[in-house]
């Protein structure tokens, strides 16, 4: 009994490509219950298995997180194994806004912990007692109103891209550092103002929502679905897109094109443009927001020195990393120091100073 992926990422790419079938990208999350998360997983993976179902599937006492793919026509019997789980019958799932048949080359369902890592150890609120659910529609009549702040629940790198219009994204790296910055510089609004988040899918929202609402906020909203669900309701429903730029995705597609608007800066010569990509220094890898010129220059890498290691032969690139672990800079997604127009760091109080709350 097959229980974990065998295939390469190359050998899952050449399979796709001769299967010759279009392929649906999805994501979906529910909070619940789960007493033994290993035997779980384990079912899912044999079922899904045996769908060609490929992704990134967590799943942990508090729940389950996945992002997917799987051919389009096997959704149907995808969704029937879906409705034979009590939890997750009836689940909304979000079909991604841009389909790519690669943006996902493995299948990789983990037990974790957490299905979002928060850092916290607090088991004195429910995540599931969340906030107020709202749509798009609601949505776009909540963040024009006066007594409404809109923050952005997701980290830096993804904000840079795109985000709703007025909203307020903290740059932080995790999910975790954005809890206690919003709980401290709104402390005073608990009860006069609503707090409006949103996030990818709606999951690390979710999550806040519950946590907020135990830390004393009382008017608390979320963006159900988050910018990928309101991105299909506004074009079933013909409403005015509030949103400005890219959707980060975290797949092989990176993110999603939701308007024409450029908000972001090549970190290398500070043109308008807003494509990551990792650095292709096997020993880097940073992620970071290259425009088609400098990558042209750089070589697709970083910095000179990046460049001049890729250059070399192979087996010299290599030895050169041997017993060498990734470099720091990896984990600053876009903020290395050699980048000359990384994004600068704020504080969310100057940005809610501004906006004169």
């Amino acid at each position: 009994m097959q229980l974990y992926n065998k295939l390469s990422a190359k050998e899952r790419a050449d399979l796709i490509d001769k299967a010759g079938k279009n392929r649906l990208t999805l994501s979906f999350y529910q909070y619940a219950k789960i007493t033994n998360p290993q035997s779980f997983r384990d079912h899912l993976f044999i079922t899904w298995n045996a769908l060609d179902v490929l992704g990134r599937i967590y799943v942990a006492h508090e729940g389950i997180n996945g992002q997917l793919s799987l051919p389009a026509d096997k959704f149907d019997a995808f969704k029937k194994h879906l409705d034979t789980i009590d939890f997750l019958k009836g689940i909304r799932l979000n079909i991604a806004v841009e389909q790519h048949n690669k943006s996902f080359l493995k299948l990789k369902v983990k037990v974790r912990d957490k299905i979002v890592a928060d850092g916290l150890h607090d088991d004195t609120f429910d995540v599931r007692n969340k906030g107020i659910h709202v749509g798009a529609e609601k949505f776009n009549q909540l963040i024009e109103d006066d007594k409404t702040i809109l923050v952005d629940m997701r980290n830096h790198y993804e904000s840079e891209i795109g985000h709703f219009k007025n909203a307020v994204t903290p740059d932080v790296d995790t999910f975790r550092e954005s809890l206690d910055i919003i709980e401290n510089d709104l402390k005073d609004h608990k009860e006069d103002k609503n707090l409006v988040m949103y996030c990818t899918g709606g999951i690390r929202c979710e999550k806040a929502s519950a946590y907020f609402k135990h830390k004393g906020f009382k008017n608390v909203y979320q963006l159900e679905g988050g910018i990928i669900e309101y991105t299909r309701q506004i074009k079933e429903k013909n409403l005015e897109n509030k949103f400005l730029g890219q959707n980060f995705v975290f797949d092989e597609r990176r993110a999603e094109r939701i308007s024409n608007d450029i908000i972001a800066n090549c970190h290398q010569c500070g043109n308008p443009f807003d494509v990551h990509t990792n650095c292709a220094n096997d020993a880097c890898h940073l992620l970071f927001i290259q425009c088609d010129a400098c990558k042209k220059e750089m070589n697709n890498c970083c910095s000179n020195n990046c460049k001049n290691i890729h250059a070399l032969p192979y087996e010299k690139q290599k030895a050169l990393r041997k017993g060498q672990g990734n470099s720091n800079d990896i984990f600053k997604k876009g903020r290395a120091d050699h980048l000359p127009h990384k994004k600068d760091l704020r504080n969310i109080f100057d940005v809610l100073k501004t906006k004169q709350i």
